[in-house]
């Protein structure tokens, strides 16, 4: 029987990390490099200085710039990567606005990057996955999925249809050999919740609901990456893994008196 710790080992292993620029892209591409998969490090802007850490650690990056939101540009990444065994969906875009107040446009971004964007790489990836019989897809949705909040109502619908679009592939993929999970944070300490941390008052009131009172750090999110990535998950698929302090667990915010 094999050492159990090697079932989270990479070694040999392809990813491909898009949002790898920033935040918990960034975390999660450092953290497979880790593990030993040669990692494709994807984004808009930010992959260079990604991949440039990860040599440095001891593994093998390289950057790629991929607009997500742009059909041409994944099925060029696809042509220059070819099939991976590991894809990591990251980018998401927010506009908090009441939802009677939400434009047309302002919907179609927020769609076109979250939903579509996330479909075109699945769709791409997880065929050349599907012909080869292997690999596992982990996406990010939200706990915005299933618990929401005012200002919150596109952003959710997104991270909703993440979840029910992941659901659904691992059911058409599951008899090819191909995982699909996705993983619901809580907070999280990115550049998407830059608004909530410049206001005290909501930063503070976000901590002190999650049961753990504190904001999660990017690199938080490393372990169920891999965990997804790894063969220590080979009987996981169609999951949707908090990883959210508690946040969804507990019934509101007032502490009685016991």
């Amino acid at each position: 029987m094999r050492r159990f710790e090697d079932l989270f080992r990479l070694d040999g292993k392809t990813s491909l990390v898009v949002g790898a620029g920033r935040g918990i892209g960034e975390a999660a591409a450092i953290g497979l490099a880790d593990f030993g998969s040669r990692v494709f490090c994807a984004d808009v802007e930010g992959a260079e200085e990604t991949a440039s850490e990860i040599p440095a650690r001891g593994g093998d990056a390289k950057a790629i710039a991929l607009d997500m939101t742009d059909p041409e540009a994944v099925e060029r990444a696809a042509s220059e990567i070819g099939a991976v065994d590991v894809l990591v969906s990251s980018p998401s875009i927010n506009v908090r606005k009441r939802l009677l107040e939400v434009t047309d446009d302002e919907f179609d971004r927020v769609v076109g990057l979250n939903m579509k964007g996330t479909l075109r790489l699945m769709r791409v990836f997880g065929r050349m996955m599907s012909e080869r019989k292997s690999g596992s897809i982990i996406v990010f949705s939200s706990i915005r999925a299933t618990v929401v909040e005012s200002g919150q109502g596109v952003y959710a619908a997104t991270k909703a249809g993440t979840l029910q679009m992941a659901r659904v592939l691992a059911t058409e993929l599951g008899k090819d050999g191909v995982r699909m999970n996705a993983i619901a944070p809580g907070i999280v300490e990115t550049p998407l919740t830059e608004q909530i941390k410049a206001d005290e008052n909501w930063y503070r009131a976000y901590a002190e609901k999650s049961v753990l009172g504190r904001w999660a750090k990017p690199e938080e999110l490393v372990g169920s990456v891999v965990f997804l990535a790894s063969e220590a998950s080979s009987y996981v698929t169609g999951s949707y893994m908090l990883v959210d302090g508690g946040w969804t667990s507990a019934d509101g915010r007032f502490e009685p008196s016991l």
